[in-house]
């Protein structure tokens, strides 16, 4: 029989909620699913031939089955559907021209990860008001992508939301995760559920074992938490991605496209049991100091470095578009130059078509 309880009676605290945290309601609008917008913009079956033979050739040149490069090169950020159909149908005629030497796909990015603020993409803004509006920005982006397959382009994506990878990667010939997206493990769990070529990034602070790392989880089985085209919560089973890879595209302290950085690059894939796989060279970003100049610089290396017998090179990323530079967003924003970072111009005689052209 227990004996009954004679201690003090324990004193009940009011917990207090601040009032910032009790009136702050969520709104949440519902999207259509994926498949539905999939019925709305289709992917004829002659471009889903041409999407699905672009991957096997990419993942040719990664594995070393093909001498061609691989160059994906176009704006940081499509922000005007209409110029990035007119920069694709300039780009198709080099691609066309080069196409022995150079397997060439367009940078299509419609989503733009943010260290702090800041434009999102075209998905999140595409009247680029600041005024987001996804279930516009998601017919958009999926349009724009079929319009550059359509001009004979495979696309490249950088994948930053789960969600929206389900809306558009049928028409996607690439993808990429960030170099602030890299040792996330929801982005490598998404690259193994991938059918597509997939590059990992190297970190920020110039780290390269973390894209390393990602391209070993991302080559393996993954379980995870997605949505299916009808837009229910599943857990998959992704048989992992066979077809991964690592980009160096510099730090804030400088570049790595350099001869050692390729080199020890090379050393670690090998150690992680990538003996084969091929990398890529973003000319942008760090190793450009963010300046298009600076891309002319990187590119060229590259050239000098596949020219000299470096095998270990399978590519490059390019950022380029209509008109050298870039603009903020504000009132009188043009449709030619990017929104980002400092792109190359595109033009006859242009540095970076001719640097592109050192290549084949």
């Amino acid at each position: 029989m227990s004996r009954p309880f004679t201690g003090a009676p324990v004193p009940i605290v009011p917990v207090i909620v601040p009032i910032s945290s009790r009136h702050r309601p969520r709104v949440a609008e519902r999207l259509r699913s994926p498949v539905e917008l999939q019925r709305s913009f289709p992917l004829p079956f002659p471009l889903k031939l041409f999407v699905n033979t672009s991957r096997a050739e990419a993942a040719a040149i990664l594995h070393g089955q093909d001498d061609r490069l691989l160059v994906i090169v176009g704006p940081c950020s499509i922000h005007d559907p209409k110029a990035a159909r007119d920069y694709a149908h300039r780009l198709q005629v080099l691609r066309e021209e080069m196409k022995d030497d150079l397997l060439i796909f367009m940078r299509t990015y419609l989503e733009k990860p943010r260290t702090a603020v800041g434009w999102r993409g075209l998905i999140s803004d595409p009247t680029l008001s600041g005024a987001e509006d996804v279930p516009r920005g998601l017919a958009l982006g999926r349009r724009v992508l079929l319009d550059v397959l359509a001009a004979g382009l495979p696309t490249a994506v950088e994948f930053l939301d789960p969600l929206v990878a389900t809306y558009i990667e049928d028409v996607v010939s690439y993808g990429s995760i960030g170099a602030r997206t890299v040792e996330s493990p929801v982005h490598r769990q998404l690259a193994a559920a991938m059918k597509m070529p997939m590059g990992f990034k190297n970190g920020r602070s110039g780290d390269l074992q973390s894209a390393v790392n990602a391209a070993v989880a991302a080559s393996l089985p993954q379980k995870r938490l997605s949505t299916d085209a009808r837009g229910h919560v599943q857990l998959e089973k992704a048989p992992g991605n066979p077809d991964v890879h690592i980009i160096l595209r510099g730090s804030e302290s400088g570049p790595n496209y350099g001869e050692a950085f390729v080199a020890e690059s090379k050393e670690r894939l090998a150690k992680a049991g990538f003996r084969g796989s091929q990398i890529l060279i973003d000319c942008s970003h760090g190793n450009s100091g963010k300046k298009f100049e600076g891309e002319v610089v990187a590119c060229g290396s590259v050239a000098q470095q596949v020219a000299a017998g470096n095998t270990a090179i399978g590519g490059v990323l390019i950022e380029s578009f209509l008109v050298a530079g870039n603009q903020k967003l504000e009132p009188g924003v043009t449709k030619v130059e990017d929104l980002k970072y400092g792109c190359s111009a595109w033009g006859p005689g242009d540095r970076m078509a001719d640097g592109i052209l050192e290549m084949s």
